[in-house]
C-alpha cells in the first residue's frame, strides 16, 4: 500500500535523482564483472589470448549496435506503465536471468563459447536499459535539472564498475563464477523493486495487472508510425548546433580513447611499471574520479553551464598532457605520474557527464530513445578511432609527440564547443514540435471529414 503513496518521478525530483542513481549503479555492477573482471580471470586461468580477445570482441558488440534498438523502444510501447519504464523492466529482470544463466555454466574456462553467448545476451539487455534509462531522463527531467542528474548517473556507473570490479575479482579468485553471479543477481534483483514501485507520471500502472491508465503526456508524446519516427529524426538530426555536437564529440572522444590507449603501454613499456601495480593505480583513480565527477560536476554545471563544464575540462585536460610532455625528466616519478593519471581519470569523469547532459539538452523529447542513443553511436566511434590513430602513430612519433597530438585535438574540440548555442537549439526543437502537433491536428480533422461523408 505504500508504493501507492510515493508521487510519480515526474513530480519528484529526489525520487528522480534516487532512481537514475540507482538504475546507472545497477548497469555498471554487470559491466565491471564480464568487461573487466571475467578477461582477467580468463587470463589468470592460462586461455589463450586469442580466446579472450574473441570473447571482448563479441561481448562488446551491442555497444555498438544499439542504435539498432532504439527505433524499437520509440515505436512499440505499453503507454499504461509509461513510455519507457516497461522497457527499462525488461532490460533489468534480462541482466537478472542472465546473471542466473550465468550461475549454471559448469567449468565456464572449458565452456567458453556458452559464457560468451551469455555474456552477450547480458549485454542486450543492458542496452534496453540503457536506452530506457536515458531517454526516461530527457523526457521527464526539467531541462534545467538534466546537468545535475548526469552528474549523478555517470558518477554512480564508474562507482559500480569500480566496486563490481574489485568484488567480483575477489569473489571469483576466492568462491568461481556460480558464486559470483548468484550475489550480483540479487544487487540487480534488489535495485530493481525502485523502478518497480514508482510511477513515470500521476495514474499510470505499476504492473500490468494493477490499475492505472495512460498519461495524457506519454500518449501525447508517442510516435505512431515509422515514416514519422524517421522523418522526425531527420528534422532534429539537421539542426545546425546538433551538427555541431556530433562533431565536437566524436572528436573529443576520440582523443579521449587515444589517451586511454596510449596510458598502459606508456606506463608499462616506457617507464616500466609493474602491469598489477598500474591496475591497481588507475582503478583506484578512477573510482575516486567517478566519487569527485559525481559531486563537483552538478556544483559546476549549475553555476557555470553545461558548455563551460566541458570547456573548463578539455582546458584543464590538455594542460596535464602538455605538462606531461613537456617534463619527461619527470616519468621516473612514481607520485608524480600516479598524480597525472588521478587528475586525467577525474577530468575525464567531468568530460562525460557534460557531454552526456548537453546531448540530452540538445534532444527532442518526441524522438529522445533515438536521438540520444545515434549521439551515443557518434560518441562510440570516436573511442574506436581513438584507439585505432593511435596505432597508426605510435611507431612513427616519440612519446612526447604523440601526447602534443591530444592537444591539439582538444583544443580543436573546444572551438567547436563554443559555436553551439544551446538556447537557439532549443527554440527550433520547439518549433519542430510545434510544427509536428499542427500535422497531428490537421490528420485529425482530415479523418473527421472523412468519417463524416
Amino acid at each position: 500500500m505504500r508504493t501507492k503513496k510515493l508521487p510519480p518521478l515526474s513530480d519528484n525530483a529526489r525520487l528522480r535523482y534516487i532512481t537514475f542513481i540507482a538504475l546507472y549503479f545497477s548497469q555498471g555492477i554487470p559491466e565491471g564483472l564480464t568487461i573487466f573482471a571475467i578477461p582477467a580471470w580468463m587470463a589468470m586461468q592460462g586461455i589463450s589470448p586469442v580466446e579472450i580477445a574473441k570473447y571482448s570482441a563479441i561481448i562488446i558488440l551491442p555497444f555498438s549496435l544499439k542504435i539498432l534498438l532504439a527505433p524499437i523502444l520509440e515505436k512499440f510501447v505499453y503507454l499504461p506503465m509509461g513510455r519507457r519504464r516497461p522497457w527499462l523492466l525488461f532490460g533489468q529482470f534480462g541482466i537478472f536471468c542472465s546473471f542466473i544463466a550465468l550461475a549454471t555454466i559448469n567449468d565456464p574456462m572449458h565452456h567458453i563459447d556458452q559464457l560468451t553467448w551469455v555474456v552477450l545476451c547480458m549485454h542486450i539487455c543492458i542496452m534496453f536499459q540503457d536506452i530506457a534509462t536515458d531517454s526516461l531522463v530527457i523526457d521527464i527531467v526539467p531541462l534545467e535539472q538534466q546537468g545535475k542528474a548526469n552528474s549523478f548517473m555517470w558518477g554512480s556507473k564508474v562507482v559500480g564498475t569500480s566496486t563490481s570490479l574489485f568484488v567480483g575479482s575477489m569473489l571469483i579468485n576466492q568462491f568461481g563464477l556460480s558464486v559470483t553471479a548468484i550475489s550480483m543477481s540479487a544487487c540487480i534483483i534488489a535495485i530493481m523493486f525502485i523502478p518497480i514501485s514508482l510511477r513515470e507520471r500521476l495514474g499510470e500502472k505499476l504492473l500490468p495487472w494493477l490499475p492505472g491508465n495512460t498519461s495524457p503526456e506519454s500518449k501525447l508524446l508517442t510516435v505512431d508510425s515509422w515514416a514519422k519516427l524517421f522523418n522526425s529524426f531527420w528534422q532534429a538530426i539537421k539542426l545546425r548546433n546538433l551538427l555541431l555536437l556530433l562533431v565536437s564529440v566524436f572528436i573529443t572522444m576520440t582523443t579521449i580513447h587515444y589517451m586511454r590507449t596510449l596510458m598502459p603501454i606508456f606506463v608499462i613499456q616506457e617507464l616500466k611499471w609493474d602491469n598489477v601495480n598500474y591496475s591497481k593505480v588507475y582503478s583506484t583513480c578512477n573510482l575516486a574520479g567517478g566519487i569527485i565527477g559525481m559531486l563537483v560536476g552538478a556544483v559546476i554545471i549549475q553555476r557555470f553551464g553545461i558548455v563551460k563544464l566541458i570547456q573548463g575540462g578539455l582546458v584543464a585536460l590538455g594542460s596535464i598532457i602538455l605538462i606531461l610532455a613537456c617534463t619527461t625528466s619527470m616519468w621516473t616519478n612514481h607520485l608524480y605520474i600516479t598524480g597525472f593519471i588521478a587528475l586525467f581519470c577525474t577530468l575525464l569523469t567531468l568530460i562525460n557527464i557534460g557531454v552526456l547532459a548537453l546531448a540530452m539538452h540538445l534532444c527532442w523529447k518526441r524522438i529522445s530513445a533515438l536521438q540520444f542513443t545515434f549521439c551515443m553511436t557518434i560518441f562510440n566511434a570516436g573511442l574506436a578511432t581513438g584507439a585505432a590513430l593511435f596505432g597508426r602513430l605510435k611507431p612513427i612519433y616519440p612519446w612526447p609527440t604523440l601526447l602534443l597530438f591530444c592537444c591539439i585535438s582538444l583544443l580543436l574540440a573546444m572551438g567547436i564547443y563554443a559555436l553551439i548555442k544551446s538556447g537557439r537549439h532549443r527554440e527550433q526543437v520547439d518549433q519542430l514540435e510545434t510544427k509536428y502537433l499542427s500535422l497531428l491536428n490537421a490528420e485529425g480533422k482530415l479523418l473527421n471529414e472523412t468519417d463524416a461523408g
